[in-house]
């Protein structure tokens, strides 16, 4: 979708009205970009922060009250306010109420990411009911080790709200589908369109399947709506046999853990800011 900035209200009354579109039919799940809500390229903490909302809030309230009607489960992404500090959130709601947030854990030096807190919660898998759901967004699906932990927690879907600009658009080629096969898992990347304050963002939504195959791929430059069907018992066994007894992969089995050890060692380097 396209988004504009600060336009928290009519931001929302478009995600709702997307819902009547004939192309998502009886989806059980469907999900927004990242910063679906708010728009991305604020120039200043002061302000993101009056477009920022508690969660619940009048955002969540209104998606929920759909969500509740219609018996879906909506990921939509929005700036948060949790006290004093500022969020690049994710929201996972459904007609029970709200499942989970997410909280962006890896920060670029772009956009509003410029001026928000990271998320401190450990990444979380949520179960609900006919599938596990692991959530990310934008940048943290730069980083492998994101989508390797929510794989050994479980997921069976990994969705990855974004807003890329141009830049990403090798990311937006091969990551997620390379996420994908490498995890066994089904992967889902939800990108916007359009432009906000001299960026243009690139669309390219995807839904990779286990294979790192993408049945679903969505308009570079225009407003798109893509599908996908999760078959968890796939990607719940991880166990692949090629050839019986001769080629067998298990990408979580076959793994060395105590040869990563550096991946958690903490780093000294520094951001030049100035650059």
């Amino acid at each position: 979708m396209d988004i504009k900035l600060g336009d928290n209200s009519g931001n929302v009354a478009r995600m709702i009205g997307q819902l009547d579109d004939p192309r998502i039919g009886q989806a059980q799940l469907v999900v927004f970009p990242e910063c679906a809500v708010s728009g991305y390229c604020f120039e200043s903490r002061q302000e993101a922060w009056p477009h920022a909302e508690s969660i619940p809030g009048p955002s969540t309230e209104r998606l929920l009250a759909v969500a509740r009607q219609r018996g879906i489960h909506l990921i939509f992404g929005m700036l948060e306010q949790q006290g004093q500090q500022l969020h690049n959130s994710c929201v996972l709601l459904g007609p029970s109420g709200i499942v989970g947030v997410y909280r962006k854990i890896h920060l670029p030096f772009l956009g509003v990411d410029r001026f928000v807190d990271p998320g401190r919660e450990p990444f979380r898998v949520y179960d609900i009911g006919f599938m596990r759901i692991g959530l990310h967004i934008c940048y943290d699906g730069s980083f492998p080790e994101s989508v390797r932990a929510l794989t050994l927690m479980g997921a069976d879907l990994i969705v990855l709200p974004t807003n890329w600009p141009p830049g990403a658009d090798t990311f937006a080629e091969y990551l997620p589908n390379a996420r994908a096969l490498e995890n066994h898992v089904y992967y889902m990347a939800v990108n916007r369109v359009g432009e906000e304050r001299g960026f243009r963002f690139i669309g390219t939504s995807k839904f990779c399947l286990p294979s790192g195959r993408s049945p679903s791929v969505g308009s570079a430059t225009e407003p798109d709506i893509i599908t996908g069907s999760v078959q968890p018992h796939i990607v719940r066994n991880k166990l692949l046999v090629r050839v019986p007894g001769k080629h067998l992969i298990d990408r979580l089995a076959d793994r060395r853990p105590e040869f990563y050890t550096l991946l958690s060692q903490p780093h000294g380097l520094k951001r030049d800011e100035s650059a």
